[in-house]
């Protein structure tokens, strides 16, 4: 099994969450349990459920959790727009965040790819396992 910190699209999204952290730290109190919080929770899910597909041991399983991780970060390409039009982010902060939401949804889409194409290969995931994603 490959060590989660060694794919590529998981190096972007740990560094999408360090920055949701932060960027969040600035949030009004009153959007501690609102906006804060739910950046918060899809930034993680992003990793987290990479992370977990990635122990799974199983193509099929390791696809479903990329789905997941790719919705979280069509979720949170959204929030940045919605706090970007609320006065809570500058431009430069919802470019960067935009932007690194679309590159890692697409990022996630070539790690599918790669799994649906040695889906009946049982080798698949030693196949991706030495394969940088």
């Amino acid at each position: 099994m490959k060590d989660f910190r060694e794919i590529k699209a998981w190096q972007k999204t740990h560094a999408l969450v360090l920055f949701c952290y932060k960027l969040t730290s600035k949030f009004p109190k009153e959007e501690k349990f609102g906006l804060t919080s739910q950046i918060r929770r899809a930034a993680v899910s992003v990793s987290t459920n990479i992370v977990e597909g990635n122990s799974r041991n199983s193509d099929t399983e390791f696809r479903r959790f990329i789905n997941i991780s790719e919705s979280s970060a069509a979720e949170l390409e959204y929030l940045f727009l919605l706090c970007y039009d609320l006065n809570l982010i500058t431009p430069d902060e919802n470019r960067f965040g935009s932007e690194s939401s679309i590159e890692i949804r697409k990022m996630l889409a070539g790690l599918k790819k790669k799994l649906n194409t040695h889906m009946d290969d049982h080798s698949s995931i030693l196949i991706y396992r030495k394969q940088d994603a």
